[in-house]
């Protein structure tokens, strides 16, 4: 039932942005006093510190023991950009894509590296496309969560095993909060920004015996800056998967990310990081049940998002009214609600349909999420009171 009066509560931390993300419950800037600020990353404190994040990254992501795993520049765009150029060409890939950045990994491969051969398997917002016509004998390339649309892989049973591909997986806004099925995986990208919090700016780069492999066996056509290079005389720079950072990280940023980590692996690492952002999934979803003008913008339950959950209006009269009228009326509702520092940045992305989306990964309390849940209700009443007036 919506309602003019406002809620009488707030949510304690209003932070809803589906990236830069909510930092950890309880953090302050006191948790950065022991960075190594002022010293080398080469030193050994600052060696000793990037190597840890890469130690506990594996422990906590329960990544193979075989798997590389290295701190890359300019967050999760630049590793993903770091394996579309180091490792397509070799064969035909099929790139597949439902979202935003998933179609900016496409025009990357189309318009920039210009492959001849390359396959788009694309669906609109609010749906995947058919997995089963993803051909695993090429390279493939594809979001596991589509962070501006809210929908995910269900999970990675549609990859096989035997596949003679390689999988490159943007995973960025699933990591710490999904769990990735790194034998179907050869390469999987995330920013410390998403589900841990962390500051922006660095990525995880994770490469799998196979994509290590392909490396070491295969020269791209086209030269590559010394930003994405991950081979030296046709072997694997090892020392990047050491600590040892292409360029100069931010020790600032480091610290933040270990914190982070230290505090994922305090509360249980991933059950309990991957409970977390189901509890507060759960929360949305049962008030999108009970909503008479809310709905969810993935079509099929099981590929709902449990992070970047992304809604759709149906109430019937702003249904109706066209593209341009119901990003008024999601504008304005979400800026009643930042006005009011109740919610933060959850307007759908500019390339998605007008809608909601609100972060539910794991650093969110859930008991914020459920204070929010009147505002919205609030928020809504307000903005279609409004339009009638103006009607």
């Amino acid at each position: 039932m919506t309602t003019h009066t406002k809620p009488g509560f707030r949510p304690a931390n209003p932070n809803f942005s589906s990236g830069p993300c909510a930092k950890r419950p309880g953090w302050s800037v006191e948790a950065l006093k022991n960075a190594a600020l002022g010293r080398s990353h080469r030193a050994k404190i600052g060696k000793t510190k990037l190597e840890q994040a890469i130690e506990l990254t594996r422990e906590i992501l329960q990544v193979p023991a075989d798997y590389r795993i290295g701190i890359v520049p300019a967050s999760d765009t630049g590793a993903v950009e770091m394996a579309l150029w180091s490792l397509l060409g070799e064969r035909g890939v099929d790139m597949v894509a439902w979202e935003s950045f998933g179609s900016g990994w496409v025009t990357d491969v189309v318009k920039q590296l210009k492959l001849p051969d390359v396959r788009k398997l694309e669906a609109g917002y609010g749906e995947l496309p058919d997995l089963a016509k993803i051909d695993f004998d090429r390279d493939v390339v594809f979001t596991w969560n589509g962070t501006t649309s809210g929908v995910r892989v269900p999970n990675g049973d549609f990859i096989p095993a035997d596949r003679k591909g390689l999988t490159i997986c943007d995973a960025t806004s699933a990591a710490f909060a999904q769990r990735l099925d790194f034998e179907k995986l050869d390469v999987v990208t995330f920013s410390w920004q998403k589900v841990l919090g962390g500051e922006g700016a660095h990525g995880i780069l994770i490469l799998s015996p196979r994509a290590v492999a392909r490396l070491e066996s295969y020269k791209p056509a086209w030269p590559l800056p010394k930003i994405f290079r991950l081979t030296s005389g046709g072997k694997l720079i090892e020392g990047i998967f050491k600590g040892e950072t292409i360029n100069t990280p931010s020790m600032l940023c480091v610290e933040d990310y270990l914190d982070a980590l230290h505090w994922a692996k305090s509360i249980g690492g991933l059950d309990a990081l991957v409970a977390r952002a189901d509890a507060n999934a759960a929360v949305l979803d049962g008030f999108v049940d009970r909503s008479s003008w809310l709905g969810h913008l993935a079509v099929q339950p099981e590929t709902r998002s449990n992070t970047s959950v992304c809604l759709s209006f149906t109430d019937p009269d702003i249904a109706a009214l066209d593209a341009d009228g119901q990003a008024a009326f999601a504008k304005g509702l979400v800026s009643a609600l930042d006005k009011e520092g109740v919610a933060y940045d959850i307007g759908s992305y500019r390339d998605a349909p007008p809608g909601l989306r609100i972060w539910c990964g794991a650093t969110v309390e859930t008991s914020d999420l459920e204070a929010l849940l009147p505002w919205l209700e609030w928020a809504f009443a307000a903005q279609k009171a409004s339009l009638k007036a103006a009607a």
